[in-house]
């Protein structure tokens, strides 16, 4: 392996390793915050435990490492060679005869372990954790989580229980300013008031609860008795029945909770519908071109980190994440006309991908085998020209004021005469 893998090879990992796992980072943490503050907000409205926030987003994450993983390693390499360009490490490299293909032994190597990655990801855990996720959140919304009953609010249990809670603590086992009014199908109704309550299993039967509540009032109102009966009571068990929870759906209710083996058999078989034979080859497609496009990066990376001599220019940076970013769009949207039927996965996914390869390829013959080339030299050029034009602007704005505060008094004597 050290006889493969020179001094120069480690010196280029130790420079890629760094800045693509904190980019790895950080683009997983920026997708999953901007989600975090949505759950929280459906799981205070729903009632529910904290801790299925964190169980959702863990089954969110595989979604999120399928963009941030071909970013991260494009970055890292790209900040790799960034900085070797801009302190002349590259040129005495260069000078002793490593060719930025030879220099791009071990980011390949990186690239194939990553690509591998990411190819179970999308392929096997994708779809698992997008099935648990979904199947939390089904129960979320349904009360299977203990979050049917919310705080401040009159709940409806069975049609027969309607229950309002001041405080909750204790994951919502401990309750406090309890409200409930029972009506029997005789039409006799109970109001119950009580300073707390609590939630317990009911041994005799699972598919009621019990509400224990302390020190409160009890109104008996029956149709019997003319007037209402008012008791209190300093412990009382009032039962209440579950409601009955539907059982959430098999997996494969989307295309997205298909393994990558269960996508091809249905993708090709002859007895599937037409339209599940088109939502199932475009995930196909999808998730194949995603991976593939990684072996890409490399060299992307590669011919945006060069700036132009003399140049510190980071506007490679900013057009390899855009380019990035909108390929991965840009197939989405193939992904999507294609399970519509309207074009083969073939033109929708794979012709974009063929251009967005062609591009790559040139970008980087252009920087490694013509003398001074430069990938994106035009767009450098018209950047830099607008930077000197917004600095010149700037300059003569600060100039004006002082000048404009001089001339009244240097063409006052020219009046006077």
């Amino acid at each position: 392996m050290s006889r493969f893998f020179t001094a120069t090879d480690r010196y280029v990992f130790r420079l890629v390793l760094v800045p693509m796992i904190g980019t790895l980072v950080l683009a997983a943490s920026l997708l999953i915050l901007d989600k975090m503050l949505r759950l929280f907000e459906v799981v205070a409205s729903e009632g529910g435990p904290i801790g299925v926030v964190f169980r959702m987003l863990a089954n969110l994450l595989p979604e999120y490492m399928s963009l941030a993983i071909p970013l991260g390693l494009m970055l890292g390499i790209l900040f790799a060679f960034r900085k070797l360009a801009i302190s002349s490490e590259l040129d005495v490299m260069r000078a002793v005869g490593l060719s930025y293909t030879r220099l791009l032994r071990v980011p390949y190597a990186i690239t194939i372990v990553l690509a591998a990655v990411n190819f179970a990801v999308v392929g096997y855990l994708q779809p698992l954790s997008r099935y648990d996720y979904e199947r939390l959140e089904f129960e979320l919304t349904s009360g299977a989580l203990g979050a049917s009953i919310k705080v401040g609010e009159f709940t409806t249990l069975q049609d027969r229980t309607a229950l309002r809670v001041e405080k909750s603590t204790d994951n919502g086992r401990q309750l406090e300013g309890i409200f409930a009014r029972v009506t029997e199908p005789g039409g006799d109704m109970l109001s119950i008031s009580a300073r707390e309550g609590q939630f317990l299993a009911n041994r005799n039967d699972p598919n009621a609860i019990v509400l224990r509540l302390v020190d409160g009032t009890i109104i008996q109102d029956q149709a019997s008795i003319a007037v209402p009966r008012v008791l209190t009571f300093s412990r009382y068990d009032l039962p209440i029945d579950l409601p009955a929870l539907e059982r959430f759906r098999t997996r494969g209710g989307e295309e997205r909770e298909y393994l990558l083996p269960e996508l091809l058999q249905l993708g090709w078989a002859k007895d599937v519908d037409s339209d599940v034979r088109n939502v199932t080859r475009a995930s196909l497609n999808y998730r194949l071109v995603e991976v593939v496009m990684m072996l890409l990066l490399p060299l992307l990376a590669l011919a945006l980190a060069i700036p132009p001599k003399r140049s510190t220019s980071a506007l490679g940076v900013f057009v390899s994440i855009v380019m990035v970013v909108a390929y991965h769009k840009i197939n989405q949207y193939g992904q999507d006309v294609a399970a519509l039927g309207l074009i083969s996965p073939l033109v929708s996914l794979w012709v974009p991908f063929l251009v967005f390869a062609a591009l790559i390829v040139w970008m980087y013959w252009r920087v490694a085998y013509v003398p001074g080339g430069q990938a994106i030299g035009w767009l450098e050029a018209i950047a830099s020209f607008v930077i000197k034009r917004i600095k010149r602007i700037v300059a003569k704005f600060r100039r004006d004021p002082g000048d404009a505060r001089r001339a009244p008094d240097a063409e006052e004597p020219g009046h006077a005469a």
